[in-house]
């Protein structure tokens, strides 16, 4: 599956978000994750008659449309926010002090 972001680009976003508790950029990361899982998942799956290789299709078709349309949204979203394209690096004024309790 072609995509925009790879695995440790999408680990990196989900880390700062974990360092400055901005959680919106992470969320869309963890889905695309997850989605790449699946279509993997469908790939991978044994058919055992054409139902099942229907069935698989259909669910991998659809995960890598989600997943065109979710990697779309966070490279928006990463733009309006003005993070560094380059280094995937969060703008400061989005880099909140953790909370101590």
């Amino acid at each position: 599956m072609k995509s925009q972001f790879s695995d440790q680009q999408l680990s990196h976003i989900i880390d700062q978000s974990l360092i400055y508790q901005c959680a919106c950029p992470a969320q869309v990361a963890k889905h695309l994750i997850g989605l790449r899982d699946l279509y993997e998942y469908q790939q991978n799956c044994i058919n055992q008659t054409a139902t099942d290789k229907a069935v698989h299709q259909r669910i991998a078709t659809d995960a890598r449309r989600a997943h065109d349309a979710l990697e779309e949204c966070l490279r928006e979203v990463l733009l309006i926010e003005q993070w560094d394209m380059e280094t995937l690096a969060m703008p400061a004024s989005l880099q909140k002090t953790p909370r101590s309790f």
